[in-house]
């Protein structure tokens, strides 16, 4: 397995890599999550320092249904480029017809998800439930390849579960069927999102292949992003539960990965100008009615680690209107004095 020195003298650990016509530097992805990964948050997540971003996954029988929301899940920021729209599905047909749909739409790559380990999703067969049948893995990428014209990239877990591991097949496959990039979340789908990312398992991916490898899986700062990239040797590495409510991790792992000093941690002001930008993007791209339900979720994810975090979370929680969305948030985060990180607090909140 390729081992990878500690930095020196400032140079960056990893040098990034060619997709297409387009270089990934840094080689940092924000990975794609249902519900999450919608364009405000890839807006507000791209300026602090990532290569690469993916919408989140669409449902490939979905593309052909005329939904409005599918249609937006794939709405492409005119400066957002490189960025990937990704697709699930096991009938090639259909996966065929979004990923046209898709490279229609402005994607930059097609990226196939066969890692989602969610129930729903396996139960049709597609996402991680693809890693059982390898014959029907190289049917669909083939078939894929063959139709667009841009790179198609491909997302996986290490297998379905401990006993039947096959991530270097899977890479094998996806590398001699036209995969042009491959991601490797570290878990297994019977892990679900338990236990720690196996990262070992991922440069098993990286030892049988050319192609750029992606790990996924447990980074959550700089250091963690090292050690995976120390213990994978993969090209570059992909961030998802880390960013929510703390796009400045993206930062802090852009810096490690370049050699650069760690950044400061926000001040409270910094972290209110951030909330603002990104309800405002989530009021101008939803419409205010969403957007307040979306603030549910977002905004108190940035109060983590903040004194009275847990009382904010709750009382916001309790008002529906936008205004006073706004200004409880504002309230919240400019009468901050000072952040709170040790571990006894995030506990508590």
């Amino acid at each position: 397995m390729t081992q990878v020195n500690s930095i020196q003298d400032n140079s960056p650990l990893l040098p990034g890599f060619k997709l297409g016509k387009f270089l990934i530097n840094p080689p940092i992805a924000l990975a794609p999550m249902a519900g999450i990964t919608d364009l405000p948050f890839r807006r507000v997540c791209r300026r602090f320092g990532i290569g690469l971003t993916v919408t989140e996954m669409i449902a490939s029988r979905a593309v052909g249904q005329g939904r409005e929301r599918t249609e937006r899940m794939a709405e492409l920021d005119d400066n957002e480029s490189p960025v990937s729209i990704q697709i699930a599905g096991s009938d090639s047909k259909f996966v065929v017809e979004a990923a046209l749909w898709a490279q229609e739409r402005g994607a930059d790559f097609i990226d196939i998800n066969m890692g989602c380990p969610v129930k729903k999703v396996v139960k049709q067969i597609a996402g991680s439930a693809m890693l059982r049948d390898e014959p029907l893995v190289a049917r669909v990428i083939d078939a894929v390849v063959k139709a667009v014209e841009v790179p198609v990239t491909l997302k996986i877990r290490t297998g379905w579960d401990e006993q039947s591991k096959n991530v270097e097949n899977i890479a094998r496959i996806a590398e001699n069927h036209g995969i042009q990039m491959l991601t490797v979340h570290g878990r297994t789908r019977a892990q679900m999102f338990n236990g720690h990312a196996n990262w070992f398992d991922i440069g098993r991916a990286k030892s049988v292949v050319s192609i750029p490898v992606i790990g996924n899986g447990d980074i959550i700062d700089g250091d963690s992003a090292i050690e995976m990239v120390k213990q994978s040797g993969c090209d570059g590495v992909m961030i998802g539960r880390a960013v929510q409510g703390n796009p400045w991790v993206l930062a802090e792992v852009h810096a490690a990965l370049m050699g650069l000093p760690k950044p400061a941690a926000p001040a409270a002001d910094e972290v209110w100008g951030v909330v603002l930008e990104h309800m405002l993007h989530l009021a101008d791209f939803h419409g205010i009615a969403r957007a307040s339900k979306l603030a549910r979720k977002h905004v108190p994810w940035y109060s983590k680690g903040w004194k009275g975090s847990a009382e904010f979370r709750s009382n916001f929680q309790k008002v529906h209107t936008w205004p006073e969305q706004m200004e409880a948030a504002k309230a919240y985060f400019l009468t901050l004095s000072e952040k709170e990180l040790t571990p006894e607090l995030l506990l508590a909140n």
